[in-house]
This record gives C-alpha cells, structure tokens and sequence, in this order.
C-alpha cells in the first residue's frame, strides 16, 4: 500500500531551480507552453512561456524532426536537454534540446499576438478574449504586482496583529444606503449582495478587535466610466480601541511604505517589464475637506460648486497641487461632510457638520476611503432617526453596540484602482482580472 506525504516528486525543474542550481553543463528536464518559434535555418529556438518568465531552448536540425514537425505556438512540451550560458537569453542560459514530448496541441491558431511585445488589439478585444490575452507578458506582470499588493496587505496586516475574516456577500441589507444595491431572490426571500463588509467588520472588532478581509464587493452603479466597476476586490481593515482616526490613516501609510518595499524586492522583474516606478511613501500629507477645495479654486481659478463631494476633477487637481507643492504621490482629504457620509461614520465633536473620516487620494484619484465609527449605541440611534431611517434590519448589527464596543475606525481599498494607477493605466478595467461592468458579465 503507498500513502501521501505531501510530497511532490517532480521530475522537471523551474527557472528559479536552474538559476540557483549547478545546473551548467547538465542535463536538466523541463516544461512549458512554446510561446514562439524562430527559425534560423539549421538551428531553431523554442522559446517556452512559464510561471516564471520565458525560458530559450534550441534546436538542432536533423535530430527529432519527426517530433519537431508537430510543434506550433501554444503548444504544450516538456523537453529534455543541457543547460548552457547565453548572455543573450532571457535569464542568461538556455537549454539546447536532445528530447521533445508533445504533451498538447492547440486546435486553432490565436486570434491575437500574445507573443508580440505589443498586442495591437483593443481594450475591447482584450477583454472579450481575456482567457487569451492574460497569456501576454505584461498582461501577466499586471496580475502579478497586483498579487504583491494582496500579499502586503495581508502580510502588514498580520504583523500589526489583525486577523483574517471571511463575511457573507448575500444579505438581508446594504451596508451603504442608496440605491446602488443588486437584489435577488434567496430562497422566496429578498436579499441583496454585499455592497462591502463594513457590519460584518464592526461586528468582529468587538470579538478580536482588529480584522481584515481581501473580498469582492458589488455596487449596482450604472457608471460606464474608466474608474468605475460594478464588482471589484476591497482590502478591508476595522480596528478597535483606536485614539483619533488619525491611527487609521497611520496604518495605511504603514500598508503602503511595506508593500511598495515588497513590489521593490520581489516583483522586480515585473515593474521593469511594465515600467514601472513606485511612488513615495515616506510620508503622505493630509488636508481637510474644506480647505483641499479652497487650495485648488485658488491655485487653478475654479469656482466651488459642490461644498458636499469632490467632484472627479476636483480630485485630480488636488493630486496635482499635492504633488506640485510638496512631491507627494498621496494625499489624505480627511472631515468630508457628515452629509456625504453614512450613518455610522463619526462626527467631528468641533463641527457635527463634518466626520471624522477620510478618502486617500492617489495621483488625482480617490483609492480609499474610511474612517472612525460611531460606537456609542446611543449616538448610533440617534443619528439613525435623524437620517430618516429605521432599524429594519439592522437588528443584529446594533445589537453588538448595545452590548459595547470599544472605539473603532478602518477602511476599504479599491483592488483594482490602486493598481491601476500604480500600473499608469488609463482604465480600471485593464486590471480588473474578469472586469463586471454595465454590459459586461463574462468572460
């Protein structure tokens, strides 16, 4: 009888394994996708794509031509064969061929040039044949950095002693107000899906007083903008036994200093296929509401006509006056109007016409918004009648608050946004993995 161990016994090596390794001279077995062929006359290089970047093999005329009939791009092959060092070759050593295994073969050709440095192709087209496209270089250096993103976030998070929560995203309610809900039918009952996580997240402060979620979030919003999505990934945080909001805030900066320093470290090769230069973290300025509105009239000769919200130009102006005067990346508006803001938010005792909230603007664009709590079961009542609105299910969330709840405060990320203008993209949908947006529900 055999038992698993756990162990994997591979006979084929990765990149990284032959980097590292005393592989030079030897004979090394590999696998991989043929992402393209160049035929040099007596000599053929086969190049691979595989989870670790592109790997050269070649070939030599007259041996296996039987077997190299059959190969084509985007065909899968594990080969067999001795390293050897070629500067010329992507991570300096290629591996000449003495076996090819056909292990599949595409039925039809590509419809778009993945193994070009360009792909030619629309947006549009991108999207429509994502399964495809994703295959590119720099298409999967986006996704890439992105999961460094994910993983400072979490790995941040973890060191401040945050832990890790999962919430239901079907609900009897929205956690936001509005209109912007999608509803449906859950078993003859009406239910909607999570605009975000934000009950769920206060409700576990009071059981491990710091908790994070990574998760998708969904708003029924019929923007058809390049900023916006109707289903995008939220990096969520809630913290209890907080002193100001200002903790908050230093909890991001903290979020964004690690993880540029992790993109740095060891998604290197990623940023400069891409092209990429990490803004600067080192400290990121803060503004109120009122005043960011003021400093950009004055500066750019605009008039104020919403006193409630930062309209989208409004935000971008604020970025390029931050940068301008101070080099900033970043810029934290905090004490937006209590107006704007939802229920729970917490009103600034000097002024109850602001909160005691923020939105972190990244180049001109809002990636962040949150802020501190109410946590009084009083005051949340209070402010629950002065918005017109009834607890109707909301029982189970105002429940925690009548049994205490220490000061808290946190806030959600946009996924895709930060990304975006870390990438210099132009549309959020380039790095939305399978974008959901108003006429778009597949791939």
């Amino acid at each position: 009888m055999e038992f698993l161990t756990g162990q994997v016994k591979k006979q084929t090596l990765e990149i990284s394994e032959i980097i590292t390794g005393d592989y030079d001279g030897k004979n090394v077995r590999v696998h991989g996708v043929i992402h393209k062929i160049r035929d040099m006359g007596d000599i053929v290089f086969i190049v691979l794509r595989k989870r670790e970047g592109l790997l050269q093999t070649v070939y030599e005329k007259g041996n296996m031509d039987a077997v190299f009939s059959e190969l084509c791009e985007e065909a899968a092959i594990e080969v067999c064969g001795i390293v050897a060092k070629e500067e010329r070759a992507p991570h300096g050593f290629e591996v000449r061929l003495r076996e090819i295994k056909v292990l599949s073969k595409p039925t039809e050709t590509m419809p778009i040039a993945v193994n070009k440095w360009k792909m030619g192709a629309s947006l549009e087209t991108r999207l429509e044949l994502r399964p495809l496209s994703l295959r590119h270089l720099k298409e999967r250096a986006k996704f890439r950095v992105q999961e460094g993103i994910v993983r400072g976030f979490r790995d941040f998070l973890h060191s401040q002693d945050f832990t890790e929560i999962h919430s239901p995203k079907i609900g009897a309610r929205g956690a936001e107000g509005g209109a912007n809900l999608f509803r449906l039918e859950y078993f003859h009952k009406h239910a909607v899906l999570a605009q975000s996580p934000q009950f769920y997240k206060q409700m576990m402060v009071g059981v491990y007083e710091r908790v994070f979620e990574v998760a998708p979030v969904f708003r029924a919003e019929k923007h058809n903008t390049k900023r916006h999505l109707n289903e995008y990934i939220s990096l969520d945080f809630e913290m209890g036994f907080i002193e100001s909001f200002q903790d908050i805030m230093e909890m991001e900066t903290g979020f964004l200093q690690y993880t540029m320093a992790l993109l740095e470290r060891d998604y290197k090769e990623e940023l400069t296929l891409l092209g990429v230069s990490l803004p600067n973290t080192e400290k990121i300025p803060q503004v109120r509401f009122d005043r960011a509105k003021e400093l950009v009239a004055q500066k750019y000769n605009r008039s104020i006509r919403n006193p409630y919200d930062l309209e989208p130009e409004e935000e971008a102006l604020i970025g390029q006056y931050f940068k301008e005067e101070m080099g900033a990346d970043f810029v934290f508006v905090t004490h937006y109007p209590s107006k704007k803001r939802p229920f729970y938010a917490m009103d600034d005792p000097e002024d109850t016409a602001f909160t005691l909230s923020f939105d972190l603007l990244y180049d001109g664009l809002e990636i962040t918004t949150g802020g501190q709590r109410i946590h009084d079961y009083g005051m949340l009542a209070e402010k629950i009648v002065a918005r017109g609105m009834t607890e109707e299910g909301m029982e189970q969330y105002l429940m925690t608050f009548r049994h205490g709840m220490p000061p808290h405060g946190g806030l959600g990320i946009g996924l895709e946004r930060l990304t975006m203008k870390l990438l210099g993209e132009e549309n959020v949908r380039e790095t939305a993995l399978f974008p959901r947006d108003t006429g778009r529900i597949e791939p």
